[in-house]
């Protein structure tokens, strides 16, 4: 429960004794790394609760962050969805199909409650890693309520035609299709 950085495998960049910092380059994987790593390079232990909260929603809608992309003609991600069901009150529209009617209702509503609370826009509002497995453990546990989260594109809002400037002097783009062409994704052997 000692988390680096926001990016699983990318730990052993940084001291075993670093607890947050501010780097000149950002790497990690789009969708996993909260804004204020892609803004400003700074880490800390709330980074990688920031990713847990995306892995959460994930396993409970059974698709990957990057499957969010394009919805009804607007740009959008996973946490953006599921913000939104959490205004609209329907959270249980996230749940993979796959479950069927073999799940607890507040089981599900709390674990993405949780996965809300993680991505957070302000790190500060994160729970730490031993808060959050009290809160899967203990159902007495009463949850705050989430802020808005991080990367929540509002409608109309493009981050592709703004672009995110990370320092002074790289940019950030997010790799998405806009016209549904496919994506190349080059992996080595």
């Amino acid at each position: 429960m000692n988390p680096k950085i926001a990016d699983f495998g990318l730990a052993r960049n940084f001291r075993m004794d670093q607890t947050e910092a501010n780097t000149g380059r950002v790497v990690g994987t789009v969708g996993y790394m909260p804004p204020e790593y892609v803004a400003n390079g700074q880490f800390s232990m709330k980074s990688d609760v920031y990713s847990f909260g995306v892995l959460i929603l994930e396993i409970i809608g059974g698709k990957k962050n990057s499957s969010f992309h394009q919805i009804d003609g607007s740009l959008r991600n996973l946490v953006t969805y599921v913000w939104r069901l959490w205004n609209n009150e329907s959270l249980l529209e996230l749940l993979d199909p796959a479950v069927g009617e073999n799940y607890d209702k507040n089981e599900v509503t709390r674990c993405i409650h949780i996965g809300l609370l993680c991505v957070q826009e302000n790190p500060a509002d994160r729970p730490t890693m031993s808060t959050i497995f009290q809160m899967l453990t203990n159902t007495s546990i009463t949850l705050h309520v989430p802020q808005p989260p991080g990367f929540f594109f509002r409608d109309g809002a493009n981050p592709l035609a703004e672009g995110l400037t990370i320092g002074q002097s790289s940019i950030m783009s997010f790799a998405c299709s806009v016209d549904d062409a496919s994506i190349t994704s080059v992996n080595p052997r």
